[in-house]
C-alpha cells in the first residue's frame, strides 16, 4: 500500500520513503510517494531517489495492484532493497507544467459543457474529446472565455465524499470513458472557485494548481472530427 502524498500536497517536491517492495520488471514500491502515476490521461512524474550516496533517474510512476505506486527507472541499475529509507525528488519543472495543463482542461470542460470521453495531458499541451456532433462556431469567444477564467484567480481546491453522495450527483461526472478516482469508500473531487464564483466541481485524482492565475496564458488549437459524433479540442499553453 501507498500513501499518494500529492493528494494532500502538489506542491511538495521532496519526501522521504522507505522501500517495501521491489517488482519483478524492477520497478520499486515505496510506503508513500510524491510521484503521480499515469492516469486519467496525465503521465506519470519523473524525478530521482537518492540513498546511502547512490542516485536513480525515475521515468515515470505507474498503478500497481491495489493503492500501490510503482516507480520506474530510466534505465537499468541497482535498485535500493527493500526496507531502505530513501529520499524522493521530484522534476519539479515537468509536474508544474502538467498541473497547470490539467487544471486548464477543467476549464476547457466549462466552456465546451458537454460529456468528454477522453483526454490527454502533455508539458505544453493538452486535449479534451467531446461527445459532440458540430465543432464549436466561436474559437475567438472560447479562448476569451478561458483566459477571463484564469486572469480572475480562482482558488482550486479539493475535498471528499462518499460514494453514495456522488450516486445522489451524477450530473459532476463529465467523463464517459473514465471511472471516479476512488478510495476506500471515498471519492475526491476538485473545485474550482467558490461560493457565487464556483465553476467547476468535479471527480479527480490528478494534480492541479492552487489558483486559475498559474496555468498563464492558453490557446486554442485544431479540433478534429474523431468518429460521428467525437470532437477533439486541443489546448495550448502559450509559453510551451
Amino acid at each position: 500500500m501507498t500513501t499518494a502524498l500529492y493528494l494532500d500536497d502538489a506542491y511538495q517536491r521532496q519526501a522521504t520513503g522507505r522501500v517495501t517492495a521491489l517488482t519483478a520488471e524492477g520497478g520499486i514500491v515505496l510506503d508513500a510517494s510524491l510521484f503521480y502515476p499515469t492516469a486519467g490521461g496525465q503521465p506519470g512524474d519523473s524525478g530521482h531517489l537518492e540513498w546511502q550516496g547512490r542516485r536513480l533517474m525515475i521515468a515515470t510512476a505507474i498503478k500497481g495492484a491495489g493503492s500501490d505506486i510503482i516507480l520506474v527507472p530510466a534505465e537499468p541499475a541497482a535498485l535500493p532493497p527493500v526496507g531502505t529509507h530513501l529520499t524522493q525528488t521530484l522534476d519539479w519543472e515537468r509536474r508544474h507544467r502538467l498541473m497547470r495543463m490539467h487544471t486548464a482542461l477543467h476549464l476547457l470542460s466549462v466552456v465546451i459543457p458537454q460529456p468528454v470521453t477522453g483526454g490527454q495531458i502533455s508539458e505544453a499541451k493538452g486535449r479534451l474529446d467531446f461527445d459532440m456532433q458540430d465543432p464549436p462556431d466561436d474559437r475567438d469567444g472560447l479562448t476569451d472565455r478561458l483566459n477571463s477564467m484564469i486572469a480572475a484567480d480562482l482558488p482550486v481546491t479539493s475535498q471528499w465524499i462518499t460514494q453514495a453522495e456522488l450516486d445522489a450527483q451524477p450530473a459532476l461526472i463529465k467523463t464517459l470513458s473514465v471511472k471516479p478516482p476512488r478510495g476506500a469508500d471515498q471519492v475526491r473531487l476538485v473545485q474550482i472557485g467558490r461560493g457565487a464564483e464556483q465553476i467547476d466541481l468535479q471527480p479527480c485524482g490528478g494534480t492541479h494548481v492552487r489558483s486559475t492565475i498559474e496555468i498563464g496564458a492558453l490557446r486554442l488549437g485544431k479540433i478534429e472530427k474523431k468518429g460521428r459524433q467525437n470532437r477533439r479540442v486541443y489546448l495550448h499553453l502559450e509559453d510551451g
